[in-house]
């Protein structure tokens, strides 16, 4: 978590921090140093050619402010004001001296300064000594370039004392600070001579070893090559306060309520929703605040708070797959060596047991295995450096959000609950599909044929690289493995035992279901594939054949698989509208809108005669609920049947209509309402489609004429409950159709 509380421009932690416009926290002292001011008839020129060098007064009073006093921190930036020394500031202090301590007059410009953590800061410009504004000249513009991302924010009147203060981050660097200073009295040197030893006062980073005061001057001298190894405090230890236990419990409690930046005397009570700030009373009856959405503060702070709640479960999850990919990769480890050794001890046994012949061959084989091992084993090493890396950062993310969380200031944590959700959203996606899979395998896919000739031995080499090989052999069909669901069928096969020759893969191939011409659906080194979007009630038949560099291998034998004869189906939640609410195992849909929203089946049509129908479990309020098909990209944020991508008919308490390209048609009486059943049957053989409501036919054919893939769809809103009933036979016999009113 210390990563979190450091300044990303002194490197240390966090003095009096402020959160800049991007959402970036800095210290105030360094906010001084690395504003920049220019005036306005200047700001055409670069920043870098202004002239340099305070006054003498000025240089003198930077001389005397630069001095560290005793209980200066390492690597704090003195301020020559002693207003701003003292933390309240004025506006001459907020705005900047436009010089730094260290600057000694002319000629001594730095194009650019990089901080301890390495990030870079563009230094300070000042006037030259006795220079004012010249005649003609605007007032100076002030502005402060984030030292993380970049971006530049401008400085009104108020300087720095109108960006906000980071209470709650500077609440735990407090407790932090009082944590590790407690670990720090606990933590004993292991050099000393003494007993008991002395109490640690360094640690050096590279080392890993606890130093006293005497130790360190005698055992780790800052010179030779420990010059540039790096001396920290001791370490916080889990129990210590603010090191991670229950020390920084309840933090918090005693202090002073915050009170508004522009009016003193009034605590924040409200969350300005446009601002994302919290606001006073008078910020709403007087101030910028007045027109805009404000929300009470503790309401904000606990959705904010189960924001990021929720979000750090979802890293936490990640942390720990993490955790237990990290062990699977150590595993993988042993496994690479215990198998590259096993491999090496038969390639010996083999190798000796040639002629002589084979003696410079072989260590030419043993070369082979010792790289291809050391592959492995440099790329699962780079895989658990960087996955490691990852962890670290994101259990420092967590550690310091949790420490946000204990907190009890509302507007404090409002202030920053923002970006820090965001910033727990994208640690989440940075652990993307395929990033907990090792990226290689324990196995070593070398085979040595030593069955060749004497006089081929100078030629003896790994069979998959020069050996000359022969066509694959013909697949076996797993018919125990091969099935059938839907509109949907599964292939297995596997090459026969004992063979030798190399596969490089296999091609499946499928005719069109009625006995026509074979087409590849497959190419590659599964043996298992399923295809999807056949024909219902549709014999196919399939035959799959292997390939390697010499060529393509004989067929196997076809297999006859025969798809379901009615067609098996839900609502498809991937594909739904994101106010479409699914349940019962996706066969029941209501919505969340008052608009309506489309939703289509998960299965798809393209030949044969099918039947479904929709119960409706609710209907309030008379809406017009549509039933009907679509293509898959239909438009799901309106009416089914508005578009020219769906075929609908749409229906209220009285009457229905068909509707296509938002033209109504065959208005017919008779309408629907609770426990009412609305059947589609959708004649691809005839090209047509047909409504029923209730068993009986509503008005005559709907559609006709209508060609493609297409898939079973529904519009409703919010008034309207339906549930999905599939596997239906075709109807038979159906009333007569009511006339219809046009």
């Amino acid at each position: 978590m210390e990563e979190e509380l450091k300044c990303p421009v002194c490197g240390s932690l966090f003095r009096e921090p402020i959160i800049l416009p991007c959402s970036h926290n800095v210290c105030l002292p360094c906010a001084r140093t690395i504003a920049v001011q220019t005036p306005e008839s200047e700001q055409h020129l670069p920043a870098l050619l202004h002239p340099r060098g305070p006054t003498p007064a000025a240089a003198a009073a930077a001389a005397a402010a630069a001095a560290p006093g005793p209980g200066a921190a390492a690597g704090s930036t003195a301020c020559p004001d002693s207003e701003c020394a003292a933390g309240g500031g004025g506006d001459h202090a907020d705005k900047l001296s436009l010089h730094s301590e260290t600057d000694s007059g002319y000629g001594s410009y730095t194009p650019s300064l990089k901080s301890p953590n390495g990030v870079r800061v563009l230094p300070l410009v000042p006037a030259p000594p006795g220079a004012g504004v010249p005649r003609g000249a605007g007032p100076a513009s002030s502005s402060l370039t984030c030292p993380q991302c970049h971006r530049s924010a401008s400085l009104d009147q108020r300087g720095l004392r109108g960006f906000q203060r980071n209470r709650l981050l500077e609440a735990i660097v407090q407790r932090y600070q009082q944590g590790r200073a407690a670990a720090a009295a606990a933590a004993k040197c292991q050099l000393c001579d003494r007993s008991p030893p002395e109490p640690a006062a360094v640690l050096c980073e590279q080392c890993e070893v606890l130093y006293c005061a005497a130790c360190q001057l005698r055992c780790h001298p800052a010179r030779g090559p420990f010059a540039k190894h790096r001396l920290v405090p001791p370490p916080a230890h889990p129990g210590a306060p603010g090191g991670g236990g229950d020390g920084g419990k309840g933090a918090g409690g005693g202090r002073k309520l915050p009170t508004c930046a522009e009016h003193d005397l009034e605590n924040y009570s409200m969350y300005c929703v446009s601002c994302r700030s919290p606001v006073c009373y008078q910020c709403l009856e007087e101030g910028k605040h007045g027109k805009h959405d404000v929300k009470p503060l503790g309401a904000m702070w606990k959705q904010h708070k189960a924001q990021l709640s929720q979000a750090l479960n979802g890293v936490s999850d990640k942390a720990k797959e993490a955790k237990e990919f990290l062990v699977q990769l150590k595993n993988l480890l042993q496994q690479i060596q215990e198998n590259g050794l096993d491999y090496e001890a038969c390639l010996v046994a083999q190798c000796d047991a040639l002629v002589e012949a084979l003696t410079r061959q072989k260590a030419k084989l043993l070369t082979k295995v010792t790289k291809e091992r050391e592959h492995k084993l440099k790329v699962v090493w780079d895989q658990i450096n960087h996955c490691t890396l990852k962890l670290r950062q994101s259990t420092g993310l967590m550690e310091y959000c949790l420490e946000v969380i204990k907190e009890n200031d509302p507007s404090g944590f409002l202030q920053i609950s923002d970006a820090l959700i965001k910033r727990v959203q994208v640690s989440q996606e940075q652990w993307v599909k395929g990033a907990l899979e090792p990226k290689v395998s324990a196995e070593f896919d070398l085979t040595l044929d030593s069955e060749p000739l004497l006089q081929s031995i100078h030629q003896l080499d790994f069979i998959q690289m020069k050996f000359p090989v022969t066509v694959p052999p013909v697949p076996l069909l797993q018919l125990e493995k091969c099935c059938t669901r839907n509109n949907s069928v599964t292939l297995a096969w596997r090459m026969p035992p004992l063979t030798h020759n190399p596969v490089e893969g296999y091609i499946l191939e499928l005719d069109d279901g009625d006995g026509g011409q074979f087409r590849e659906v497959y190419v590659g080194k599964e043996t298992l594939c399923t295809i999807d979007g056949l024909h219902f009630n549709s014999t196919y038949n399939a035959r799959v054949k292997a390939f390697n560099s010499s060529g393509v291998g004989p067929y196997s034998k076809m297999v006859i698989l025969q798809t379901s004869d009615v067609a098996w189906f839900t609502f498809d939640p991937s594909s739904a509208h994101r106010d479409i609410v699914l349940s019962n195992d996706n066969q029941t849909a209501t919505c969340n809108s008052y608009d309506d929203r489309v939703v289509l089946g998960t299965a798809a049509f393209s030949k044969g005669v099918h039947y479904w129908e929709l119960h409706v479990d609710r209907y309030d309020n008379h809406p017009d609920p549509a039933f009907g098909i679509a293509r898959i990209n239909v438009v799901k944020d309106m009416m089914l049947g508005k578009d020219d991508k769906a075929w609908a008919m749409y229906v209220d308490n009285n009457r229905s209509w068909f509707m296509h390209c938002n033209s109504h048609t065959n208005r017919t009486e008779g309408g629907v309402s609770k426990g009412a059943t609305v059947g589609v049957l959708l004649d691809l053989n005839k090209h047509n489609l047909t409504f029923y409501i209730n068993g009986q036919q509503q008005g005559p054919p709907a559609f006709e004429n209508i060609e493609g893939v297409f898939m079973p769809a529904l519009s409703l809103n919010r008034n309207v409950q339906v549930t999905l009933h599939t596997g239906l036979e075709v109807p038979q016999c159906v009333k007569q159709p009511k006339l219809p009113n046009n």
